[in-house]
Order: structure tokens, then C-alpha cells, then sequence
């Protein structure tokens, strides 16, 4: 007879799927943020098997790991419950925020903590333990989300119980027919005693052994058990705290262990020889890295994902981490998820496109007439010097191919497009061409959420100005000078009246009244503009710097917007008190705004004086771009309507009213002639006080 000899386990190994670490990803940026509080995670292992190599004949013993996949990760609903097949096991994962906390991180007091919670669990006299809870497992993590490299350790905290259990005799296999396999399917610990007069064996759960087990003789007591261990002798990890828990709780100092395993049953009579203790004995179970070292293990992704889909969350991971401790309250779904479109793909349009890809705006349609030329690429950065060759590429395809490469998960798309003007005849030759550009803008702008209007001439935005406002979309307007920008929302036309007055701005206060578009300033409809032009007046002659700071201001005036609980619809906002902080949460102080301040309904800057000036402008009923009379025109007479204000300028202006206003100021100014000529000024006599 043999002598005994220690029973020995098998160290436990984690196996984590690259799924696992996106789904950490995700959790770290939109959950758990800053915070490292610890997180329940779940994981399975299985039976342990032996495959045989093909090439040699020899059985290759394949130890099971703890598996983790995203399914057992945050918020998720943990694995299907354990069978025979797959163990669960409930673990806590803690995800640190620096490098440095994951390396200074007290190890070895959060494993001894553990271990004081399974043993007061084994000892607690109420409720028993089940086998996950007497198997708990423990996850550190550092996430570099910039280089997607995951530092982890994985423990799984195991009682030194002492003395050790002993193994008497060899291992042998037990034979398949005289087992029940069936209860494993519910738990993966089974106690088993055969009884005289009954066939098979009756099992217990391990919480009864101290009743289940009295009167059994301790070679026919017997624990049956999933083992994700393959090695022909020792048990996986998890029969250890098991085995502690039986010895400790229910006295249980002597057992024969049935190992099920894929393709073998193995079976083993162990006992503890001497007394045990009452004291907690000491806890282990640091997982080893692959140099069989006690160290941390790194998961390196960025070798294994799509370029594409590393970019994608690369843009993603920046506007996230505005929302951990400066904007919470920030809506990027709904910024990313916005459909824009840019009326000229010019130098505004390029600045624009730019600034909204870095808000991660994912839809952006341009639309331009021209082609690029030698002059372009230096203004606008998204055109090169091989794009103004031969002819030059058209540019708004150019602009579009330029953002793919620039991010490639973008859906950009260019629609070379020409829009007729007010005061800009259209030859008969080209009338069905015209009314074709309309229609596609028309379904241009019914097909996005904002409109920007980006063109190099007044003129050209009445056409988009007008489909807007009947469309009430979202429309932005940028327009520069040499030193001097001027940035806009249109108002959403209502045509319901308000149930109060709106009454003039006030200073300091909202404007809740109809606010203006472009146009409502003019006295006058648009005309051409671009007829009989030196060059310098055909070019755009503006400080270089200044269309980047228009555009940006346009994209953030239009991304405070949608942080705004009306939307394009809020009042205007012109001031912000001095003692407030630069953002504000909707509904602070009982009022409501954006959580990115203020909504102004102009911004004018000067450059000269790097100043800017915040306006509002109220709704004008004789706009020629917004008001009622060209808006219920338009719907009824559609493009026969708008052929006559291409062909007459004067069209609009009888339209809404505004040759009236004329003709009266006129009137009124002859009267004042006729006054000047009728009253005699007579000059005071100065006299001397001398």
C-alpha cells in the first residue's frame, strides 16, 4: 500500500475573448466613467478533456480555463445557469483609472478580503453557501483606451487548508453505468451515499452533508463534481474551497472525490489526518502570467482590429470623456446621429465639414457647382494640389472623397448642384435643368436635420433659405467680410399666433418671439450680385483666419442647439451672468438652456477689434425668404413661383409687400422736400453781452 501523498489541484487559468475587452470599453466609457467602484462579472469553465495529437497518437490533457465573454460583463444579464457542461462562477472586476493605481494597487489585501468573505460565508450558520459563492473570482484592470491595451491580473482566491487533505491509494477510473450524471445538470457539486435495498446512488446538495452523511461509512461517502481539470491526478481548482467548506462546517475529514470530466470519470479516497484548526487559514490564488511569473498580464487589441473600427472608436473615446467630469448632461447621440448638409464646399464648407467630424457628426452631404483650382487647397483644407489639375475635381466630390480619408467611418457624399437665383433669368434651354436642381435640393434638405448655408453670394441662399423655413429644418448661416463674420440660425417659422405677444428683445433676457432669417433686414428682394464684378470683387477677399473662426463658431452655436431642450426652436439667449460657471446643466436656477450656454440667434465678430457681438433679430411678416406670403406661395405654385422670382427681381418684393413699404417712404420723403422748400429757416441774431 502506497503511502498517502497531498492532494494536489490544478491551477486555475483565465481565457478572455478580444469581445470581453470591447464590452469593457464600452462599460469604462459610458458607465462607469470614473469611477472604480467594483462591478460584478460572471464567467464559466467547463469539463476538463484530452484530445489525442495527430501527429504523435499520443492524448494531449487539456486543463479547462475561466472563460469570460462580454455576455458576463456590466450590465448584462450573466451566462445561462450552470449545467454539467458550464460551470458559472460570479466575480468582481475593479477597473483602476491609471497605470500607476493598477500597479500600486494593494493585492494583496483585496485577495485577503475575499478570502475573509468565503470564510465568513462557511461559517456564517444561515444560509449556505452554493458553489459559486464559495468560488467568487477577482479582476483588476488598467484600460489604455488610446492604445486599447488592457492590463489585467485575474485571482482566484483559494483557503490553505492545513493540515492538507491527503490522497489514499492511486486514481483509478469509475465506471460510467454506476453513476447518475443527471444531477450535475443543476449544480456542480453533488454529495452522494449508496443506501441498502435502493439502487444508485442518492445525492444531496453539499449544504446537507452534516445529515446526509450520518451513519455513512467514510469510504461510501462520496463528492461528485464538474472537473475542469484533465490531469490524470489532481482536481481543478474550485473542489478546494469545497472541500474546506465540508471540513470546516459539516466535519466531513474523509470522502472519495468522483472527478467527471469529458470522456473520464476518475475517482480518488481522500482525508484530512490531524484535526482542523478553527482559525482562517491563509488565502492564495494570483493567477501566473505566461512566463509562469506572478504578474499581471496584457492584452494588446490594436494589432487585432479593423483600422476602421479603431478610428471609429477613437473618435468616440475623445467627446466621451467630456461627459465624465465636465458635461455630463451631454447628448452626443444625438449630435453623432444629426444629418447635415453644407450649401458650398468651399473654404466655409471644408472648416465646417472638419469641425463637425470632430464632434463626431457621422452624416454629411456637400453640395457645390465648381471645381477646384490652384488657389483653393492653400484656404481649404480639404482639397491637395493633384485635386485642382487638369480642370480641377469637382468640389464637392473632392470634399467628400477628402473626409473619407480623412475618417473613413464617416458617410460622407458630394452632389455637384447648381442653385438658381432671384435676379438670375433662366435661359428657356435650361428650364427643365432648373427644375431639376430644385427638386433635388428639395429632397436634399427634406433628407437631413440642419442646413448650412455656405455660399460665396447673398442670392444664392434665398432658394435654400425659403425650402428651409417651409420645411421648418434647422438652417445655419455663415457670411464673411474682409475682418468681419456674421453667424446665424434662421428662426423655425410658426404661422400659429403666439398666446401672448412676444413684444421687443429685451436686454439681458431671452427673445421668445419669431426670430429672423438672412433676409428679414432687407427692404429690398435679392438681386444679382455677381453681374459686372472687378476681381477682387469676384474672389473672396477675407483675412485668412477668419473662416475657421466663423465655421467653428457656426458648429458649436449649432451643437449647443441640440443640447437644448427646444432645439432649433429656443429663445435667443444674448448674455450669460459674470459670476456663472462656462456651462450650465438644463434647468439650472429653474430655468432651462443648453448645457453648453447660450443660444444666441446672431454673433457677429470683428476681427479688427477681436470682439464679438451677440444680436437678436425678430421675424419680419414681409420677409422674402421666411414670411407667410412666399412660404404659402411656394407650397401652392411650387417651381412656377419660383421661376418668377429668378426672372423678375421686382416679384418678391410685390409679393410680401415690401414695393409698398417702398412706394410710402418715397411719398414721404417727396413731403419732406416740399416741407424743406416751404418753411423759411431765419438765421438768430447774435448779440454782444458787451
Amino acid at each position: 500500500m502506497t503511502s498517502p501523498t497531498p492532494l494536489q489541484f490544478a491551477p486555475f487559468s483565465s481565457s478572455i475573448t478580444p469581445a470581453f475587452w470591447q464590452e469593457l470599453t464600452r462599460l469604462k466609457l459610458h458607465v462607469l466613467q470614473l469611477s472604480d467602484a467594483p462591478v460584478d462579472v460572471y464567467a464559466s469553465y467547463g469539463k476538463g478533456r484530452t484530445v489525442q495529437d495527430r501527429l504523435t497518437g499520443q492524448h494531449v490533457a487539456l486543463t479547462r480555463a475561466l472563460e469570460l465573454d462580454p455576455s458576463g460583463l456590466g450590465t448584462n444579464s450573466p451566462p445561462s445557469q450552470t449545467s454539467a457542461d458550464n460551470v458559472v462562477l460570479t466575480g468582481r472586476l475593479r477597473n483602476l483609472n491609471t497605470i500607476e493605481e493598477f500597479k500600486n494597487s494593494d493585492k494583496a489585501a483585496m485577495l485577503d478580503q475575499l478570502g475573509e468573505e468565503i470564510w465568513q460565508r462557511m461559517n456564517s450558520g444561515g444560509v449556505a453557501p452554493t458553489e459559486s459563492e464559495l468560488n467568487p473570482f477577482l479582476m483588476i484592470t488598467f484600460a489604455d483606451l488610446k492604445k486599447y491595451r488592457y492590463y489585467y491580473w485575474c485571482a482566484f482566491p483559494a483557503l490553505l487548508q492545513k493540515p492538507a487533505w491527503e490522497v489514499s491509494g492511486d486514481w483509478e477510473d469509475y465506471p460510467h453505468d454506476q453513476l447518475d450524471l443527471s444531477a450535475l445538470e443543476s449544480a456542480s457539486f453533488q454529495l452522494a451515499k449508496v443506501i441498502e435495498g435502493q439502487e444508485g446512488h442518492t445525492l444531496a446538495p453539499i449544504s446537507q452533508a452534516t445529515e446526509f452523511f450520518k451513519g455513512v461509512l467514510p469510504n461510501e461517502r462520496k463528492l461528485i463534481f464538474t472537473d475542469p481539470s484533465s490531469h490524470p491526478n489532481a482536481v481543478g481548482w474550485p473542489v478546494r474551497n469545497v472541500l474546506t467548506y465540508l471540513a470546516r462546517a459539516h466535519h466531513v475529514t474523509s470522502i472519495r472525490l468522483i472527478s467527471v470530466r469529458e470522456s473520464s470519470l476518475r475517482t480518488v479516497f481522500i482525508s484530512i489526518p490531524a484535526p482542523v484548526p478553527s482559525t482562517r487559514p491563509s488565502v492564495i490564488g494570483w493567477e501566473k502570467n505566461d512566463k509562469l511569473k506572478l504578474a499581471p498580464r496584457v492584452a494588446d487589441l490594436a494589432p487585432l482590429m479593423d483600422p476602421t473600427k479603431l478610428a471609429d472608436q477613437a473618435v468616440d473615446l475623445n467627446l466621451q470623456l467630456m461627459r465624465w467630469r465636465i458635461l455630463p448632461a451631454l447628448n452626443l447621440d444625438k449630435i453623432k446621429h444629426t444629418k447635415v448638409l453644407l450649401l458650398g464646399a468651399g473654404t466655409l464648407g471644408c472648416y465646417v465639414a472638419r469641425t463637425l467630424m470632430a464632434w463626431g457628426v457621422r452624416k454629411i452631404t456637400l453640395v457645390d457647382s465648381s471645381t477646384v483650382s490652384f488657389s483653393n487647397p492653400v484656404r481649404q483644407p480639404l482639397f491637395e494640389f493633384e485635386d485642382s489639375l487638369n480642370g480641377g475635381k469637382p468640389k464637392a466630390q473632392a470634399a467628400a472623397d477628402s473626409l473619407k480619408r480623412i475618417y473613413p467611418g464617416v458617410d460622407a457624399t458630394g452632389v455637384s448642384l447648381s442653385i438658381p437665383m432671384p435676379g438670375h433669368p433662366i435661359p428657356p434651354a435650361l428650364q427643365e435643368q432648373s427644375k431639376k436642381d430644385v427638386t433635388v435640393l428639395e429632397q436634399l434638405i427634406d433628407g437631413h436635420d440642419v442646413v448650412y448655408l455656405l455660399m460665396d453670394s447673398r442670392e444664392s441662399r434665398w432658394l435654400p433659405t425659403l425650402i428651409g423655413a417651409s420645411k421648418q429644418k434647422l438652417v445655419m448661416n455663415v457670411a464673411l467680410g474682409f475682418d468681419t463674420f456674421l453667424v446665424m440660425r434662421h428662426g423655425v417659422p410658426s404661422f400659429r399666433p403666439p398666446a401672448e405677444p412676444a413684444g421687443p428683445a429685451q436686454p439681458g433676457q431671452p427673445y421668445r418671439g419669431q426670430l429672423g432669417c438672412y433676409y428679414c433686414n432687407d427692404i429690398v428682394a435679392p438681386m444679382d450680385s455677381l453681374t459686372d464684378r472687378t476681381l477682387d470683387q469676384m474672389c473672396t477677399v477675407t483675412r485668412p483666419g477668419i473662416a475657421s473662426i466663423a465655421s467653428a463658431t457656426a458648429v458649436e452655436l449649432m451643437v449647443s442647439l441640440l443640447q437644448h431642450p427646444q432645439g432649433a426652436r429656443a429663445p435667443s439667449d444674448v448674455s450669460i451672468p459674470a459670476n456663472a460657471t462656462t456651462t450650465a446643466e438644463p434647468g439650472e436656477d429653474g430655468g432651462e438652456g443648453s448645457c453648453l450656454g447660450v443660444v444666441p440667434h446672431q454673433i457677429r465678430g470683428y476681427l479688427s477689434r477681436f470682439e464679438n457681438l451677440k444680436i437678436t433679430g425678430q421675424a419680419y411678416d414681409k420677409c422674402t425668404g421666411c414670411s407667410r406670403h412666399v412660404i404659402e406661395a411656394y407650397g401652392k405654385e411650387g417651381f412656377a413661383m419660383l421661376v418668377q422670382a429668378f426672372e423678375d427681381a421686382k416679384y418678391l418684393e410685390r409679393l410680401t409687400g415690401l414695393d409698398k413699404i417702398e412706394e410710402e417712404t418715397e411719398r414721404m420723403m417727396e413731403g419732406m422736400e416740399e416741407w424743406d422748400e416751404e418753411v423759411e429757416v431765419v438765421e438768430p441774431e447774435i448779440q454782444s453781452a458787451f
